[in-house]
């Protein structure tokens, strides 16, 4: 499961990483949580990438509330062109999502230890992606929503957690968000990345609270120097 992420890094850096002519105002944000509104990236009718802002959660179209929302903030790569929240989307609306690190908790102690994963190099990457336009809100605005793809671990991070959100490299964006993309060829992107590609580190327990949004969140502990069984762990 991926249920937090981060995306500090500047505007710029992002939109070079992602590829789009838009120059939103992003904020560094430390702490990206559930239900709100994440940065992404999606094909446009003139065949280009386009940035775009998502509720994340993502919303069915035959959804009678969003509520649903909760239920659906990851989508399984193994279930995700079957599961009726999510095929739809699947085969027609892929996204990505940007992000500079993702949160996952390993029990140490008998408490749980949060962990930040980021590049080796320090890069933007993106998350695969499905996004979704919801009509039945009473206000009768659209809500567009969005979904994070999961696969099994790598070799690196099983130590932590035993699932990972799927990220894709630079060279697979067009595949993914390309809607003319076959499903098989698109299920062949949903694996994990090598391990080298990450490397990871424990932070501070305040990131456990949405509430909590400073960039301390994303320091390193003092005591995150690499555990000799798990020499790749920062």
């Amino acid at each position: 499961m991926c249920g937090r992420y981060s995306l500090t890094a500047p505007a710029e850096a992002v939109r070079r990483a992602l590829g789009y002519d838009e120059r939103p105002n992003l904020r560094p944000r430390a702490n990206i949580a559930p239900t709100q509104e994440v940065a992404a990236v999606r094909l446009g009718d003139d065949g280009a990438r386009h940035f775009v802002s998502l509720r994340w959660g993502l919303i069915p179209a035959w959804a009678k509330d969003i509520s649903a929302a909760a239920r659906t903030i990851n989508a399984r790569a193994e279930s995700v062109s079957e599961k009726p929240s999510f095929r739809g989307a699947f085969r027609h609306r892929r996204c990505l999502i940007a992000a500079d690190g993702f949160y996952e908790w390993k029990t140490e102690g008998g408490a749980k230890q949060p962990y930040r994963i980021v590049a080796r190099d320090g890069a933007v990457f993106a998350f695969a992606g499905l996004w979704e336009r919801w009509e039945k809100a009473a206000d009768g605005m659209p809500v567009e929503s969005c979904t994070v793809v999961t696969t099994q671990a790598n070799d690196m991070l099983r130590a932590i957690h035993h699932r990972m959100p799927v990220i894709l490299g630079p060279a697979d964006f067009d595949t993914w968000l390309d809607p003319r993309t076959p499903p098989a060829a698109a299920l062949d992107l949903l694996r994990p990345c090598p391990e080298d590609w990450l490397t990871a580190y424990r932070v501070s327990r305040r990131i456990n609270s949405a509430a909590n949004q400073d960039l301390s969140l994303i320091e390193p502990l003092d005591d995150s120097a690499p555990a000799q069984a798990q020499p790749r762990l920062l």
